[in-house]
């Protein structure tokens, strides 16, 4: 089955930031009435015998209701980001592990939003803002069970096909490698963070030393190159929490770094060719710089 990033899941249900602001602004409400819902969810349970076989053990039934009370809550979190997405793998994996049917994890997540719905109902609520909730908590509870049904329909394949096993074992490996690459890249950004402030801390004494022309120049240049790559930083941890890579922020990393050299080579009255190669530079890569930028706002 082709693997699917969780930006892309919701992007796929139309899961807006609206709707992310919409169920956090529910989480007091839903937080009141959570024990009312895990009720009715656990008297469904315990009421159905194919569902209620699995919790003949008291410590396994208080520990599984305790879980489902922790899920139903972060719903309300407002945070849907990979950590979120890998709890409900997890969620799938282990309801496959100890053979439950998927049937009861669809009909449990009709019992959670039916109950939800009914606590909604006895909120005053303008009609329309009422309607929007119903949809947002309907958009997040259909993209959990969509992950929990993939992690089922995984998992069922690696037990039955030696083939796809071999296959998830060498993309596991494949994400964990790109996770470690994910952490050596921000601890060199990090690194390369503070050679920067170091950089900026020279060009300032450079100032106070007397050398205003340098100090202030090599001092720009190092708060230009400082910015760029707290951008590459906050790209980065927003790719890690499963959002969109923007290839724009590299072209800056060069179009910064060009007009830092740009204003060092006029500061050291290099020869005319060289600036007038750099400036050239700093069109070339200005104008595929605003045409990235211009594609990357279109498919936002």
């Amino acid at each position: 089955m082709p693997v699917r990033s969780f930006r892309e899941i919701k992007h796929d249900y139309r899961f807006t930031d609206e709707d992310e602001q919409r169920l956090a602004g529910l989480k007091t409400v839903m937080d009141d009435h959570a024990d009312m819902v895990m009720s009715t969810l656990s008297l469904w349970i315990m009421g159905t015998k194919g569902a209620a076989q699995f919790f003949t053990d008291e410590t396994r039934q208080k520990h599984v209701f305790e879980a489902q009370r922790r899920w139903f809550l972060e719903l309300f979190s407002g945070v849907y980001d990979n950590s979120f997405y890998e709890k409900l793998i997890k969620i799938g994996r282990v309801h496959v592990k100890f053979n439950v049917d998927a049937h009861y994890m669809n009909r449990a997540m009709n019992i959670v939003k039916n109950s939800c719905i009914d606590v909604l109902q006895r909120t005053e609520e303008v009609k329309e803002e009422y309607t929007n909730k119903i949809i947002s908590l309907g958009k997040l509870l259909d993209i959990s069970l969509d992950v929990i049904t993939t992690a089922y329909i995984d998992e069922e394949l690696k037990t039955y096909s030696p083939a796809y096993k071999v296959k998830s074992a060498l993309i596991a490996f494949a994400e964990r490698f790109s996770q470690s690459m994910n952490l050596v890249l921000v601890l060199a950004l990090i690194g390369l963070t503070i050679g920067v402030v170091w950089l900026f801390v020279i060009d300032v004494g450079k100032l106070i030393n007397g050398d205003l022309e340098r100090g202030i120049i090599g001092a720009l240049g190092s708060l230009l190159l400082l910015w760029v790559i707290i951008e590459l930083m906050n790209t980065e941890i927003s790719h890690l929490k499963g959002g969109k890579f923007h290839i724009s922020v590299f072209i800056g990393v060069a179009l910064v770094t060009t007009i830092r050299e740009t204003m060092i080579a006029t500061l050291k009255h290099e020869k005319a060719e060289m600036i007038y190669y750099l400036v050239a530079a700093i069109l070339v890569i200005g104008v595929v710089y605003w045409l990235v930028v211009r594609t990357e706002d279109r498919t936002r």
